[in-house]
């Protein structure tokens, strides 16, 4: 029957690499396991113009109003159209 002996400094190894884990202190080099990946941002995409267009009945003299463009954009057109509408 074979023994195995440990030294007391082997026995407490992993739980004294846990406690300078816990404090932060010098981390034991990794080898990685899988290639790091490194996340780039997204180029900006270029800004939408904005677009206000009006279309008319003839007859009935009512008709639509499309707005496109950037969210921002669309709500300044709004509230630009209702303060012209209050004057």
């Amino acid at each position: 029957m074979a023994t195995a002996t440990f030294s007391l400094p082997q026995l407490f190894a992993p739980l004294q690499a846990f406690v300078q884990w816990l404090a932060g202190g010098p981390q034991p080099p990794r080898t990685p396991s899988a290639p790091l990946r490194v996340a780039y941002p997204a180029p900006a995409a270029p800004a939408k113009p904005l677009r206000v267009v009006r279309v008319l009945d003839a007859g009935t003299g009512s008709g639509r109003l499309v707005i496109s463009g950037r969210m921002a954009d669309v709500c300044a057109e709004l509230d630009r159209l209702a303060a012209q509408e209050a004057a």
